[in-house]
């Protein structure tokens, strides 16, 4: 009888187990979805740091780099592939709609090494190029120091310090706008449950320092956006969300 209990515990515990690393695995990304739809229903992406992309495009990479010299959990390098396809996914939208909405026909590209510019391209093809160039060379400095202990934590160091950043594009954005208008509310409280639950997660799980340090940083920054949300107010005529 005692052990039908255990292992009826046992497989309750894996269940949970999976479902837990399936909403690590996706559960990154899901906090895009109202605001990509905001963004599609207003046909205005001002409100949104596509900065925010830049630090997670960035901070996954460095991840997947982090994960070749030292394994960790399989879902954190899923949630890495998934979040990265998100990301690009947001810059294709946000360039699409600035390319319908732009008046002036001058154009910046990555191609014209004008740093005034970097990070506000006028094609979707030069975020991919900034992501190809930046990929080969954490490619070629990676195998080149990959036995280097000392090289490897730091490159994951590297990657939670962005990861942790990830909120501040958007908490500057609405700093220097004053207001928080064109933002998804949801999208912040998105944020802030999942980097809870993540949180939670690396500590149950014994992840490496770096990623609870990361996400003890990134629910204070979400509670810093949600601050600003009520300091400046949203525009009624605005939906939340």
């Amino acid at each position: 009888m005692e052990q039908g209990s255990e292992e009826n515990m046992e497989s309750s515990w894996t269940l949970l187990s999976w479902l837990a690393s399936g909403v690590m695995v996706f559960g990154g990304a899901v906090p895009y979805v109202p605001q990509y739809q905001d963004i599609q229903r207003t046909n205005n992406a001002e409100g949104f740091s596509t900065r925010v992309c830049l630090v997670l495009l960035v901070a996954n990479i460095l991840r997947i780099f982090f994960w070749i010299g030292k394994q960790f959990e399989l879902p954190l390098l899923l949630q890495s592939v998934v979040m990265i396809l998100t990301m690009l996914a947001m810059l294709h939208l946000c360039c699409s709609i600035q390319s319908s909405n732009r008046v002036s026909t001058k154009q910046h590209h990555i191609t014209d090494l004008d740093l005034r510019y970097f990070w506000s391209w006028s094609s979707f093809e030069d975020y991919l190029i900034f992501c190809f160039a930046f990929t080969l060379l954490c490619a070629f400095i990676t195998f080149l120091f990959l036995d280097w202990v000392l090289f490897v934590e730091t490159l994951g160091s590297l990657a939670v310090m962005f990861e942790a950043m990830l909120g501040l594009p958007q908490l500057l954005q609405n700093y220097n706008n004053r207001s928080t208008r064109g933002m998804s509310v949801k999208m912040v409280l998105l944020w802030t449950a999942g980097d809870i639950f993540k949180t939670t997660y690396f500590v149950i799980n014994e992840s490496p320092t770096q990623f609870v340090v990361c996400g003890a940083v990134q629910i204070l920054i979400d509670i810093a956006i949600l601050l600003q949300v009520s300091y400046y107010g949203q525009d009624t005529r605005i939906k939340l969300g």
